[in-house]
């Protein structure tokens, strides 16, 4: 019955992965179940030889015990971690009269904006209309195997779908991380006599939020405000995903 159901949920995890790939969403949060559904899938098949060393070899006994006993505390904090951004994501925040509104950068595909990106946008575009005449910034490099900045693509989506005016947009092209979004702003702001103690707005899709305003704080940004943008269902949980680790790496960097 186990073996039955770890084959099952192997063949999820890749069903899920390459419908995603073949949507254009190749991060981390989609190669990992991909990857760790094929090992669970390989598990299955390999089960009758692994029964066999089991019992035959006291130190593949304790090794695959383990392993498994690895797995399940990293999958209980993943657990976890995702009732964390199932909280956040149900909060709001008192947005106040703000001096600059900054979009984050999340990937294009086919020189047009993300799924997850166009709810950023779309959030954005709301709160520009509650707070007319102040400046939006839109934060992205060019990425790999790309030929335009995410900054570049994200102005023409606002422009030419929520008639936004360009005259209120203004680019930050070289980052290519969230902590580059941020560190890069800045020079932007200061072209727009803001500073970093004034009131300013930053909007992301709910699972990036958390991070990205302890990276702001980390840089100095006196007064950000998070503003959510929802996520597309069918990409929850990758992104939540990938959000874990980048958690993990960025603490490790020192971003926040």
């Amino acid at each position: 019955m186990k073996r039955i159901v770890v084959l099952i949920v192997g063949l999820l995890l890749c069903i899920d992965s390459i419908w995603l790939l073949c949507l254009g969403e190749d991060h981390f949060g989609v190669l990992f179940p991909l990857l760790l559904g094929a090992t669970l899938i390989l598990i299955t098949i390999l089960s009758p030889q692994i029964k066999i060393l089991y019992q035959q070899k006291i130190w593949f006994k304790c090794s695959w015990m383990c392993l498994w006993g690895i797995f399940w505390l990293w999958l209980i904090s993943l657990l976890g971690f995702f009732a964390y951004m199932q909280h956040y994501s149900n909060q709001t925040q008192y947005i106040p009269n703000v001096k600059a509104i900054i979009v984050l950068g999340g990937g294009i595909q086919n020189n047009q904006p993300a799924p997850a990106v166009i709810e950023r946008l779309n959030t954005a575009a709301r709160l520009a209309t509650d707070h007319p005449n102040i400046p939006l910034i839109m934060t992205g490099g060019i990425g790999l195997n790309k030929t335009v900045s995410e900054a570049s693509v994200m102005q023409r989506y606002l422009i030419q779908q929520q008639h936004i005016p360009a005259s209120r947009i203004y680019l930050e092209e070289k980052s290519t991380s969230t902590e580059l979004n941020f560190a890069y702003s800045k020079t932007v702001l200061a072209k727009l006599d803001l500073d970093l103690n004034q009131p300013i707005a930053v909007v992301s899709n709910d699972f990036h939020l958390p991070r990205a305003i302890a990276i702001a704080h980390h840089q100095a940004y006196r007064q950000v405000y998070a503003v959510s943008a929802p996520t597309p269902l069918y990409l929850s949980y990758n992104a939540w995903l990938r959000e874990y680790f980048a958690y993990i790496s960025g603490y490790a960097l020192g971003e926040y």
